[in-house]
């Protein structure tokens, strides 16, 4: 089983290492680019055009936390980067229904399912998708890059959600 969840799964790298060593980055710039505010994840997705939020600076500190806890208690081993397992049979992994909007894959999964009454509720099946491409057809799904540290974590959106910029 896997389980998608729409909330940041992990803290940046430099984050931890300020909090935990008193370690400073080397420059912090704009918001968007501070390393301590966005997990490398983050960044890949402002490249791509989209605004996700901080779970460092925005109103979704307390959700993450919730999230991260969720892990510790029941999926607490890193298996690859963004991927969280309890060791037999349970998988999570971070979704961002948000960027699943502009993804022609998840628009052709939900058409069976009717409107439901509430964003979160949508945002809630189509994290139900992403749970399913990335349990069923990962390749369909946007892979963490080299250079992410697997305790950040990934956010995993189909790969089709950024082709539309790259036509544009």
């Amino acid at each position: 089983m896997t389980l998608a969840i729409d909330t940041p799964l992990g803290f940046s790298e430099a984050f931890i290492q300020l909090v935990t060593q008193s370690k400073a980055a080397a420059s912090i710039e704009a918001s968007n680019t501070n390393p301590y505010l966005f997990r490398r994840t983050e960044h890949y997705l402002f490249e791509q055009g989209l605004s996700p939020l901080s779970a460092i600076k925005d109103m979704i500190g307390s959700q993450a936390t919730k999230g991260m806890h969720v892990l510790a208690r029941f999926v607490p081993k890193i298996v690859g980067c963004g991927v969280w397992s309890d060791g037999r049979n349970l998988a999570a992994i971070e979704a961002y229904p948000s960027a699943c909007k502009r993804s022609e894959t998840i628009q052709a999964l939900r058409r069976p399912y009717p409107a439901l009454s509430h964003a979160d509720c949508e945002d809630a099946l189509t994290c139900a998708l992403v749970a399913s491409l990335f349990a069923e057809k990962r390749s369909a799904l946007m892979p963490p890059e080299a250079d992410v540290t697997p305790s950040e974590g990934w956010i995993w959106v189909p790969r089709d959600a950024f082709a539309q910029d790259a036509a544009s």
